[in-house]
Order: C-alpha cells, then sequence, then structure tokens
C-alpha cells in the first residue's frame, strides 16, 4: 500500500512538471518621460540694449523651457513699413542656430515724440541636455519686405539710385500688371543673365537694417 501511494505521488509529480507552464508576461507599458526634468530658467539678463546706426533694440528678457528658448525684443520702426526681425541667431557651447519662430506681441505708434516700437518673441529649438551657461542671441538685421506695389512707390527711386552708383547698367521701370503698378527690369547688360539682374534688383539690402545687436544670455547647463 506504501509502494502505491508513493507511485501516485511520482506520477503526479512527473505530470506537474511536463504540464506547459503559464507564459511570462512582459512588460509591455509605455515608458513614462518625466518632463519635469526639462530645465525652465529666465536668463538674469533682461531689459538690454544695444543701439546700431541709431536704431534701438531691446531684450525684454530671455527664458529657458524645455527644449525651446524664447526671447522678447523690441525694436524701433525705421519708418510706417510692417518690419520685424528679418535675421536672428542664438550660440551656445560652439553651435549656431538660425531658425527660429515669430510671434508679434506688440506694435505701438510713436507718441509723445518716442519712435514707434514693435515687439516680438523669437523662439528657437534646443536639445533638453544643452548647455547655455554662456550663450548668446544676435538680432542680425531688420526687414519689412515690400509689397509689388510699395516696389514702384517707393523702393524704385532708392534701387535704381544704388544700381547706377555701382554701374550696373540696368534700368527699373513701372509697368501696370492687373491694375496693380509693378517694377520690372526693362533694360540691363547683353553679358548679364536675367537671374544676375534680379538677385541685383530684389536684394533685401534695399528693404533691411542691418546691425548686428548682440546680447548675452544665461540659461543654465
Amino acid at each position: 500500500m506504501k509502494w502505491f501511494f508513493t507511485s501516485l505521488i511520482v506520477i503526479a509529480l512527473v505530470s506537474s512538471a511536463c504540464s506547459p507552464g503559464v507564459p511570462a508576461q512582459s512588460d509591455l507599458s509605455t515608458p513614462v518621460i518625466d518632463t519635469t526634468s526639462y530645465p525652465t530658467m529666465l536668463s538674469p539678463q533682461t531689459n538690454a540694449s544695444q543701439s546700431v546706426s541709431g536704431y534701438v533694440v531691446n531684450l525684454q528678457r530671455a527664458w529657458r523651457d524645455g527644449k525651446q528658448v524664447y526671447a522678447d525684443v523690441c525694436f524701433t520702426l525705421p519708418d510706417a513699413s510692417d518690419w520685424t526681425i528679418w535675421n536672428a541667431n542664438f550660440v551656445y557651447g560652439g553651435q549656431a542656430l538660425s531658425e527660429f519662430s515669430l510671434s508679434m506681441l506688440s506694435n505701438q505708434p510713436a507718441t509723445n515724440g518716442q519712435p514707434a516700437q514693435r515687439c516680438d518673441e523669437l523662439s528657437f529649438y534646443v536639445p533638453p541636455d544643452a548647455d547655455l551657461s554662456a550663450a548668446s542671441l544676435t538680432i542680425e538685421s531688420l526687414g519689412a519686405p515690400p509689397s509689388e506695389g510699395e516696389y514702384c512707390s517707393l523702393y524704385m527711386p532708392k534701387i535704381q539710385e544704388a544700381l547706377n552708383q555701382r554701374g550696373l547698367g540696368i534700368t527699373l521701370g513701372c509697368v501696370e500688371v492687373n491694375g496693380v503698378l509693378t517694377m520690372q527690369i526693362v533694360g540691363k547688360p547683353d553679358n548679364m543673365s536675367r537671374d544676375e539682374a534680379e538677385q541685383a534688383v530684389f536684394s533685401d539690402e534695399f528693404y533691411t537694417v542691418k546691425g548686428p545687436w548682440t546680447f548675452q544670455v544665461s540659461l543654465g547647463q
């Protein structure tokens, strides 16, 4: 009888070992990214102004929020055209960023002898682990790209004068196209291609104000 019960126990153990086990459950949960670990910091350099050729640019504040560096920049308007920040770059650790997004914050007309002023917010993408402890923001130029009609009414005399001073032999004229006066190249040297003439005529130098205006910022490591 003892032998019988011992045999049953052995058979039960063998059956248990041979039976398929419950497959192990793999952890397929989505990893959680701790966004609170992204650095956020306001630069101590605020309300700093630079003047170049009589044009003042003011860095009101700069701050870092995760993967973005923001800067609120105000500048005096050269005239009544639609001026904005044309070229800018953000430099840190040997890296130079020239691509940025831009949104207007305010546009104040001239009052009480004070020049008109516009404020824009710039945004640059940076890696979250970038060392921004010694960085700089440079506004390279301000620009007011003219509309098609403004080329004839405002810009053509200035452009023609510059072309004449350089001896390029390019002649401009205004032609009505679909009811709008349009500036066109009506004469150029035979040895000058059309593309070369257009590059000289429609260069952004005629509707930009060059800086640079440079601001040192510290946004942590």
